[in-house]
């Protein structure tokens, strides 16, 4: 189930499901994107709140998600940040509203665990893409601003080989649906109601702050869960901040990946400029992709209906 795209003069609602987003960036972002795109914004009644390293209280947090999805003139909602949090609410969503209101949902990192429950409760589209305070506030990227036109157009999208990083990590060409997010965050969700199903799917995995010996943890559970043997392909966002304490006495995060992909035998890419990163190009979770490591070709199908 695909949401309805977005048009010049809607206007879009701004959430923070996880951590406080930072004021300053939010408004440049929100001043960035407005230019751009013409569009307008509701910011969510937590938007400022602060309890602890929450933006408010998880009632707070999970009223402004529905609030969002029941307001007819919210078209489309756009995570202000992440951080940490987003798995509290998880379980009190309510499903059904969101499967009879379909709308755009755009973020990354801790949202994670809302892309995959929403696309697995209700089958709706998701985006994993740039934050508004997080993301467009702090880089003027142009190839993260452009993101969005994703959302506008509904064109099927193709990632930027030419400009950005496309490393093989093994040869051979694959299609089908793309699922994924943060690492961290499909391993927390094992063992519950929305952990992630990969069987038949291409799964994208990128994090942040994550030494190598922890991805290999990561991994390794993913493994022993079936998940990576029910993959048919891999595309691998960035690692970022995760450099090793200690070099002399870690492996790097190449051998992580190679020791637990390669064998596989299943065609996968590294280095994509997915995630935490900058820029950052931004992808739907839930849509055909197809995956060409020989020709470094990504297309995806577009995540928005225009009928």
């Amino acid at each position: 189930m695909k949401a309805k795209g977005l048009n010049k003069g809607d206007t879009i609602g701004v959430v923070a499901l996880a951590s406080p987003p930072n004021q300053e960036k939010l408004k440049i972002g929100l001043d960035r994107l407005s230019t751009y795109y013409g569009i307008n914004f509701r910011l969510a009644d937590n938007i400022y709140d602060t309890n602890g390293h929450l933006a408010g209280t998880d009632d707070a947090r999970l009223q402004s998600l529905h609030d969002m999805f029941l307001d007819d003139e919210v078209k489309g909602i756009i995570c202000a940040c992440g951080g940490y949090g987003t798995p509290r609410i998880v379980d009190e969503v309510d499903y059904d509203l969101i499967k009879n209101n379909p709308k755009i949902l755009w973020g990354y990192s801790d949202i994670t665990c809302l892309h995959n429950a929403i696309r697995q409760q209700t089958g709706l589209v998701t985006f994993q893409g740039p934050m508004i305070a997080s993301d467009i506030g702090d880089s003027d990227s142009e190839i993260s601003i452009h993101s969005f036109e994703q959302l506008f157009d509904g064109q099927n999208i193709t990632y930027p080989s030419h400009l950005l990083p496309f490393d093989s990590l093994v040869n051979g060409s694959v299609e089908g649906e793309i699922v994924g997010g943060c690492l961290s965050l499909l391993v927390s969700s094992m063992g519950t109601p929305y952990e992630i199903d990969t069987n038949g799917k291409i799964l994208f995995i990128e994090d942040i702050g994550e030494e190598p010996y922890k991805v290999d943890g990561f991994l390794q559970q993913l493994k022993s869960a079936g998940k990576l043997n029910d993959a048919i392909g891999f595309i691998f966002g960035p690692f970022t901040n995760s450099e090793p304490n200690k070099p002399e006495k870690s492996l790097t995060m190449d051998d992580v990946l190679e020791f637990f992909i390669t064998k596989l035998d299943k065609p996968a890419v590294r280095n994509l400029k997915i995630g935490h990163c900058t820029p950052h190009f931004a992808i739907p979770f839930g849509t055909k992709a197809y995956l060409n490591v020989d020709e470094k070709l990504l297309q995806i199908e577009s995540g928005v209906d225009f009928r």
